[in-house]
């Protein structure tokens, strides 16, 4: 057996034949992922699937160590399978790799029971929460981990043992006023967040006039200045007629001549505009005068103040110039000089409006990896800060701010995937030991163990009952699905006495309430329902926690239209009821069972025009009579 008698030895026989035995799977194969598929195969997990939907990029190989340079364009997770089978050869293993989405339909609840363990190494917050909803629905233990530079963390999931990721609530992703982006910047990320997610679109995305005008709206409607407003509709026409000289021979020193010349002396012509406290007057750039050398670029606005410094010097009003980067001869951290900048702009302008031309069909996006794209905005954010005053970045800095990066450190993935596959042991053996772990900048404590914490009460995703619905979608009506599962199935874990009028949601979208039977003819499939969705019923009192059918491919050779699990579920009181119901006397509430006393709720009354107040906006054609919750 080799180095698995070794692993025996200290797992013991018990722990070690789980490991052998349980089939686990790994979500993500960047920097945590490949350090986890590595110690998974030491440890000698023989039943391994890996899912990763990114290929190798060049940025890559600094840290994510099954990859090579030949690797470059092929998928992750496959790359990633074959390299890790060669740290344990003879141990029989098993990596089973799938280049895909997790979200993709065939991933449903069926899929993802049939593992003892899931770890997930993803790097955004909207996969977490889908895989956190799957593993919760199927009560699947699931190993959570994260980094941020020399920080990380490691915890299990557990239903009803622990917090979930939902549990916390995350905060929303940081966004400024559009005045601020477009027209009065006073930090680099304004001028970084402007190049990247403005003039590029205005100059190589897609010209939506209608999303222009919506923003404009909703930024007048929350207050911001009138007179900016119109002036940016103005200047949002322009740039349409600038978009069409793109492909010119002087196309980009008239588009350069247009943005940083003619839009800055509009604005300094709004005098209102520069009266508040704290904006500082741009200077306009004059092209023949950058390229001939002959442009003084404006103080800083974050000059020291003259007067004697620490020293006893006096300081000066000409502000010191940013502090070199170390290691300036290289591209990425040279900083660069306006007519460098100008140049740079130029030149980037001329090959995204090559690509333009010749794949008319491909919309261009910015990309951090994307060397023209990362150009462009190095390139006009440099230039928007010397106008404003404000210190320019490195390519390699804005290389970071545009694309939301947290540096990556391999020796913190290494450390945290360690951690993971501790607590998958932990999983394995005793869940009475499971703690959760965090790394920390400390010399003296590096990685504090603590014990899980319990789930939020108020959580709106783990305290919902799921369960598992085969259905052929083709077969089941709406109609048939409220009738025969909802009021004569579901119904019977609700007390009889209590009033329950239930509601049925997909998602965002309302597709019946007992005012709203417009459905009750179509199949699900027919409304857009599919495989890995789930089906959501609710009480319109919202006094029971809601109820998610996981829809998930029927079984070979049924010809059953659905298939329900033998028990019926408990449907507990939501946390907010349960309070409010308290006063009666909490040794008689027992949640969701057949003996708990009826809540007293008040029946909304019926709308006198006969529609419900749950209806917001109808959806588009495919999907005519179902509605969207706002």
């Amino acid at each position: 057996m080799g180095r698995l008698s070794s692993t025996e030895a200290l797992l013991g026989p018990e722990l070690f034949t789980k490991v052998r035995e349980t089939p686990v799977l790994v979500v993500g194969s960047g920097g945590i992922g490949c350090e986890l598929l590595k110690n998974l195969v030491l440890v000698g997990f023989k039943n391994i699937e890996i899912i990763d939907l990114d290929t190798i990029d060049l940025s890559n190989l600094n840290r994510q160590f099954l990859f090579r340079k030949p690797d470059i364009s092929k998928p992750k997770s496959i790359v990633a399978a074959a390299t890790a089978r060669h740290f344990n050869p003879s141990s029989g293993i098993e990596i089973h790799a799938r280049h895909g989405n997790v979200k993709e339909p065939e991933n449903d609840i069926e899929w993802i029971k049939q593992f003892g363990v899931v770890m997930s190494a993803l790097d955004n917050m909207d996969a977490r929460r889908h895989i956190n909803k799957l593993c919760l629905a199927a009560n699947v233990p699931l190993i959570e981990s994260g980094t941020a530079g020399y920080l990380g963390q490691a915890n299990p999931i557990i239903k009803n043992e622990t917090l979930c990721y939902d549990c916390v609530t995350r905060p929303p992703p940081k966004s400024f006023p559009v005045c601020t982006i477009r027209s009065t910047p006073s930090e680099p990320i304004h001028c970084i967040v402007w190049g990247k997610t403005y003039l590029f679109g205005k100059l190589f995305g897609e010209d939506d006039e209608a999303l222009d005008e919506e923003e404009l709206d909703k930024a007048k409607a929350d207050g911001e200045n009138a007179d900016e407003i119109d002036n940016l509709r103005k200047e949002a026409e322009a740039f349409r007629e600038v978009r069409r000289m793109l492909g010119e021979e002087d196309g980009p020193q008239r588009v350069f001549t247009k943005v940083f010349f003619d839009d800055i002396n509009r604005l300094l012509a709004m005098e209102d505009m520069w009266t508040r406290p704290g904006r500082v007057k741009p200077v306009a750039l004059d092209y023949d005068k950058i390229m001939a050398g002959e442009f003084v670029p404006p103080p800083l606005r974050q000059a020291p103040p003259k007067g004697p410094t620490a020293n006893g010097s006096i300081a000066s009003s000409k502000p010191a110039p940013p502090p070199k980067a170390k290691g300036a001869t290289l591209k990425d951290q040279k900083e660069l000089s306006t007519k460098e900048s100008l140049e740079l702009f130029l030149d980037s302008c001329r090959r995204l409006s090559s690509r333009a031309i010749a794949h008319p069909e491909v919309v261009l996006a910015f990309d951090k990896d994307d060397e023209d794209t990362l150009d462009f905005v190095t390139a006009v954010a440099n230039l928007r800060a010397t106008a404003y005053g404000i210190p320019t970045r490195t390519r390699f800095q804005i290389k970071e701010m545009a694309g939301n990066i947290i540096p990556a450190i391999a020796t913190t993935n290494a450390i945290v995937a360690g951690l993971v596959v501790m607590k998958a042991l932990a999983v394995l053996k005793d869940k009475a030991t499971l703690n959760q772990s965090f790394l920390r900048q400390s010399t003296n404590w590096p990685i504090k163990n603590s014990g899980v914490d319990q789930p939020n009460p108020a959580c709106p995703v783990c305290n919902d009952v799921y369960i598992p619905f085969k259905v052929d979608l083709q077969k089941l009506t709406l109609g048939r699905f409220v009738q025969e599962v909802v009021h004569q199935w579901l119904r019977q874990s609700i007390p009889d006495d209590a009033e329950y009028e239930a509601i049925v949601m997909e998602g965002g979208r309302l597709l019946a309430d007992p005012d709203f039977e417009d459905n009750y003819g179509r199949t699900l499939a027919d409304l857009g329902v599919t495989r890995g969705q789930y089906l959501t019923v609710a009480d319109e009192d919202s006094v029971y926690c809601r109820v998610h059918f996981c829809i998930a491919a029927p079984d070979e050779g049924s010809e059953s239209a659905y298939t329900l699990p033998e028990a019926i579920p408990v449907v507990p009181l939501r946390p907010a009821a349960e309070k409010e119901l308290s006063e009666a006397s909490e040794d008689e509430i027992i949640a969701g069972s057949a003996s708990s006393p009826a809540p007293t709720t008040a029946k909304r009354p019926a709308p006198d025009d006969g529609e419900t107040p749950s209806k917001k906006r109808k959806m588009g054609a495919d999907q005519a009579d179902a509605i969207e919750i706002e």
